[in-house]
Formats: C-alpha cells, structure tokens, sequence
C-alpha cells in the first residue's frame, strides 16, 4: 500500500495512505514547540479573522513564543497584541524571497501554522526547518506541510476557517473573538480629534464607504442618502470614514449629505480604530474598517453583495449584514462586474434603513436609550 513520509522527531513515521496523522502523534509535536510561527500574509480583515488562532495559542502553550508573519500594510493588526511576541514584517516588492527566508529559518521555529496557504506562505512554510508544518493543502502547496488541514472555507466563517488548524492539532479553542489592540498613543489621538469637532459624549454613527473591490462599494449617494436619514431620525452625529486613495469619496458624501457630517483626518490603523470605538454603530461596505469596527464591539452594518457575509461577515451576535437578496448573481466574489455591478446599484436606500433599524432594536438592551425616541 502507497505510503506518504512525515517528518517526526524520531526520524520517519510512515502513515498507510488512509490514515490520519494521529491525536497522540501531533500533540507530541507541538508540545514540544516551543517557538512557534503564524502565517497571515493579507489582508488587514483576514489578518484581523486570524487573531483567534494566536489568542488559543496562548492559552495552550503560555510560555512559548509566538510570531506572526504578514506583510507591512496588515501590521498594525497584530502589533500591540499581548499574546504575540514578534511580528515579522516584509513588502513583496521590496524584500526579496531569500532574506525573508533566511530570516524565517534562522529562527528555528519548531511549529509553522500556514493560515494563507499561496504559494510564497507555502515555501517560507517548508524552507522553515520547522518538525510540525500545518496548512491547508491546495493545488500545488501540499508539498509544505506535513500535518493537513481540510478547508471549510465554503461552509464556515472565516474566524472558523483559521480555527480548523488548531482543531487539526486537538487544540482547545477557548475563545473565537477577534483582536484589534489600540495603543494610548492612539486613543489620545481620537480623543484630541472628538474634542477639537466637539463630538465628545455625542451618539455617533460612522459610514465607511471604502472597500477594496470596486465591486464592493456601495454608492457614494446611497451612502449620502442614509447619512441624512439616520441623522434626521436618531439625531446623531455622521462620521465618514476613509483610507489611502478614499478622500475624495468621502467628501463627495460630505457635499451630497444636507445634514452637517465630519469627516476623519488622515489616520493609521490603529488611530482608526481608536476613532471606530467612540462610535455607537458603524455602517459599512465589507472591508478592513468593517472588521476593525466589529472587533472592538462596535455594533456594525455590514453592506454584501459580490461577496458571501456568513464566510466574511462581521463576526459576531451584536452585528448584522445586508445585500439586496433578489439577485441570483449575489456572492461571485467577482473585482469586476460584465453586468454593471447591480448587487450594489440596486441595493436600495430603503433596505439599508431596514436593516440598521433592526441592528438598532437587536442592540437596545446593550446600549443606552439615546439612540431611542
């Protein structure tokens, strides 16, 4: 019967090809992994999805080292976070392969848990010299890894994806919540911001119109739209948010909108985040500000289309998520559209309100009454 070899601390360990690498075996391995490495090479949503993995880590193995590998625009999502010793950090067009490699390397970790799985994530994987190498098996990475994963990724939610690889290695998983750290620097940032647009102890609902597809983002007047009317129905104050490239769409709602609205300064990550969590409800196309919100429990609309929200949806019970159901076309997880993009041109005003109203009402008994009339 064909065999498959995997690397084990005694030299080989031979496996019939129907078996499994056992609970035994691996819990072997990674005990005795006493530096280990995460690998989330992008995007700053995915990076933020994959923050469970590192707080179960923890948990299980609190004296190990833990490092994650991403590239330098994700970084903040990991910096600052208490259970990770070190974030190593590269840009593609920048950092060649083979220091990144030798870096990797010489750092001999004994456990690497590739959560990306392309085709660069899979070899610094397999150059790592690493005894228990975990990931998921697509075409032309299975090469890399020695313990395999099945991937779930068309049936669970992203958060659950990346927890499957410790699933794999009889990890208990402790907790499935995200982790976005704000640093003080931060936070007196937002808070020096709030008091200069006099928009401290005020209810605020922020719109993030950005999104990393095009086909992703909802209209700048349908955005416009809802700002007048959340505004006139809960007297709130309206925030709109953007990022590198995104000022002019935010400023296009600002003059759209008949009611007042403020618009953020020019921020990193984690000031972002910082201003995110002084908001009382954020409403946003699905994207790394729509993560970040939902991550510091931020109650969040998110807005679907192109995209499937149970697999990328702001994880957890206090946010919600809406896209225009009347569509066969929905979650083609297309960048471009040959049919005009009508999964967000004819998502209607109407159904946003909807929506937000019922986030509202499903939120009432956690927060205060202001948002009520």
């Amino acid at each position: 019967m064909k065999s498959n070899l995997i690397d084990s601390p005694e030299g080989i360990l031979y496996l019939t090809k129907s078996s499994n690498v056992t609970s035994t075996f691996l819990n072997f391995l990674v005990i005795n992994a006493e530096r280990i490495l995460l690998i989330k090479l992008r995007a700053i949503g995915d990076v933020l999805l994959s923050t469970p993995v590192i707080y179960n880590l923890r948990q299980a193995y609190p004296g190990a080292t833990i490092d994650f590998l991403t590239e330098e625009f994700a970084a903040d999502v990991v910096r600052g976070n208490p259970w990770v010793n070190d974030v190593i950090t590269f840009k593609k067009k920048r950092d060649g392969s083979i220091g990144l490699l030798r870096t990797i390397r010489s750092r001999r970790y004994g456990l690497v848990i590739d959560l990306f799985c392309n085709p660069r994530s899979a070899l610094v994987t397999r150059i790592s010299g690493a005894q228990t190498r975990v990931g998921f098996p697509f075409r032309g990475r299975k090469y890399a890894y020695n313990v395999y994963v099945t991937s779930r990724s068309d049936f669970v939610h992203n958060v659950e994806f990346n927890l499957d690889a410790l699933r794999r290695l009889d990890i208990p998983i402790v907790s499935s919540q995200p982790y976005f750290p704000v640093d003080d620097a931060s936070k007196v940032f937002a808070d020096s911001w709030m008091k200069n647009e006099h928009l401290k102890n005020k209810t605020i609902i922020a719109l993030n119109p950005s999104g990393g597809w095009e086909t992703k983002r909802w209209g700048l007047d349908h955005f416009a739209q809802f700002g007048d009317w959340v505004a006139e129905k809960y007297d709130v104050e309206i925030l709109l948010v953007w990022g590198p490239g995104e000022e002019e769409d935010a400023s296009a709602i600002q003059t759209m909108m008949k009611h007042p609205s403020h618009k953020i300064p020019r921020t990193s990550l984690k000031q972002l985040g910082a201003i995110l969590q002084q908001c009382s409800f954020v409403v946003s196309n699905d994207s790394g500000p729509m993560h970040i919100a939902a991550a510091l429990g931020v109650p969040t609309l998110g807005i679907f289309g192109p995209t499937t929200p149970r697999l990328q949806g702001p994880y957890g019970g206090q946010h919600a998520w809406v896209r225009n159901e009347g569509l066969d076309c929905l979650e083609c997880n297309l960048t471009k559209c040959p049919i005009g993009n009508i999964c967000m041109t004819r998502l209607d005003v109407d159904r946003v309100v909807s929506a937000f109203d019922a986030l509202v009402q499903k939120n009432a008994k956690h927060r205060e009454a202001s948002l009520q009339k």
